[in-house]
């Protein structure tokens, strides 16, 4: 006997405009992460749903984590060299 779907809670990560400093939460689609070499290449990225702001915030090895567990589409940036 198949076992029936479970539902399944959304992810919301908490976020905050530094431009009109409006404080929100974003699904995992709303947010864009940017894996890069260094620290300085490594980011979030979102639109802020108050003003329209495109927001980008340095993100360490913890937002990482929680935003690729969480779902959020990633882009492996690759160097150069």
């Amino acid at each position: 006997m198949p076992l029936s779907p479970q539902s399944v809670a959304a992810v919301l990560f908490k976020a905050a405009c530094p431009d009109c400093r409006a404080r929100f939460e974003l699904a995992a689609g709303s947010l864009r992460l940017a894996i890069g070499a260094s620290r300085r290449t490594t980011f979030y990225s979102f639109t802020c749903p108050e003003c329209g702001t495109a927001v980008r915030k340095p993100a360490g090895e913890r937002i990482v984590e929680l935003l690729t567990g969480g779902g959020v589409r990633t882009l492996r940036l690759h160097s150069t060299v």
